[in-house]
């Protein structure tokens, strides 16, 4: 059941417990960590059955791996671009086609990986979030929000969840979220631009709104769930009572747009890019936001080291972790802003000539890494702890997207 909300009249629902539905965006893999809330036995059980998957996205088609030995345990037909997403629910890929969000079950021990008929349809499918229990898709093309209990995607079976959709205002790429006590923050812009976010309590009156953050783009959830959005001169914290702008050292521009937070740690991990009209896609800095200072650093990239969008993670001990173009994982203590180890993984690498070309990406479970490197069609499991590269596969494909399914 596909329930239509307008905004600011009906979000009393997502407080009562009502099933919603979530999404993220195109210059970056969703950055939000999924919900500490416990699923149920069925659905934990379920998603147990299969481990860890791995999902790669390659032209025409989304290979998946077995997450501990890297062996494929299937392979589907799908277009020619698509970009992966987890579900949250650990075992489904939200797949963003032409036509909206596609489910892919990533299978169990007896039962194969499969492109599901399961569509969330959406016009410039975009962001997925996964958090406090729901996951929330972004249309670009439209600005509504879909929103549904995480865990009823995979009780749904063959079904869709039931779904809470909110309306959009103005077209453009966004994102959105909805916070444990209801709350439903999201951006706003238009197709001149995007300028801010605003937020709504679960009764859909507007408590908080900024439009202080141009260019705003991706989003992050740290601890205490304080929501951190990026701007093309700083970022935008709201701590669930007001909405501070950090302002970037370098102005008028200093984008922030990828955001890689952790729920057990007040510091945010963000790339930062200092020239508007650098050419290429590789960067050599880095943000770190402070939520309970609040504050903005940024620190500079190791000397011949520079990444893209798809190359930073939060790993074990809230480290920062950057797979950089010399070919090594750089390690980043982010309460220390300063690089504290590298481990050499795969060979060094030129960055994209465009942001949907096959470059290194780099995923985390737990401690594990999954890093890509598509010059070789290989994929590797890399321990964080000890930076020993644990396992290997040469595909018979070329990596792009990856996603993990938890």
């Amino acid at each position: 059941m596909r329930t239509p909300l307008h905004r600011g009249a009906g979000i009393l629902a997502l407080a009562l417990g009502a099933t919603v539905a979530l999404t993220a965006c195109a210059g970056s893999p969703a950055s939000a960590p999924a919900s500490d809330a416990p699923a149920s036995d069925a659905a934990s059980g379920a998603a147990q059955d299969a481990g860890l998957r791995v999902a790669l996205s390659y032209p025409g088609g989304i290979v998946v791996l077995d997450g501990e030995t890297l062996e494929v345990v299937g392979d589907v037909n799908s277009e020619e671009f698509t970009r992966l997403n987890p579900a949250g629910d650990g075992r489904h890929v939200m797949v963003t086609t032409s036509e909206g969000f596609q489910v892919l079950d990533a299978g169990t021990a007896d039962t194969e990986p499969v492109l599901t008929d399961r569509l969330f349809e959406a016009e410039a499918a975009g962001h997925v979030v996964v958090h406090a229990g729901k996951t929330v898709l972004y249309a670009d093309g439209t600005s509504d929000t879909t929103i549904f209990d995480t865990d009823d995607l995979l009780a749904a079976g063959d079904e869709l969840p039931e779904t809470t959709v909110i309306e959009g205002v103005e077209a453009h790429h966004g994102v959105s979220i909805v916070l444990e006590d209801g709350s439903f923050v999201t951006t706003v812009g238009n197709a001149d631009g995007r300028t801010g976010i605003t937020v709504q309590d679960a009764d859909g009156a507007t408590i908080a709104e900024s439009a202080e953050c141009p260019g705003i783009h991706g989003e992050g959830t740290a601890q205490d769930e304080v929501v951190v959005f990026g701007c093309d001169n700083g970022a935008l914290v709201y701590d669930g009572d007001e909405i501070v702008k950090l302002d970037a050292p370098d102005q008028p521009y200093g984008r922030t747009g990828n955001l890689l937070v952790s729920e057990t740690s007040p510091l945010v991990l963000g790339d930062y890019k200092d020239d508007r009209d650098a050419e290429g896609y590789l960067l050599h800095r880095v943000a770190v936001i402070d939520t309970a200072a609040p504050s903005l650093e940024v620190i500079d990239m190791p000397e011949g080291a520079e990444y893209t969008f798809r190359d930073l993670v939060r790993g074990p001990e809230d480290l920062g972790y950057i797979l950089a173009s010399d070919g090594s994982i750089h390690v980043l203590d982010l309460e220390a802003g300063a690089f504290v180890d590298a481990f050499p993984v795969i060979e060094a690498w030129e960055g994209p000539a465009d942001w949907q070309d096959a470059h290194p990406a780099i995923k985390v479970s737990g401690d594990i890494a999954y890093v890509t490197e598509p010059a070789s069609n290989e994929v590797h499991a890399v321990d964080l702890t000890t930076g020993e590269v644990v396992a290997s596969a040469t595909l018979e494909v070329t990596p792009n997207e990856i996603a993990l399914t938890r």
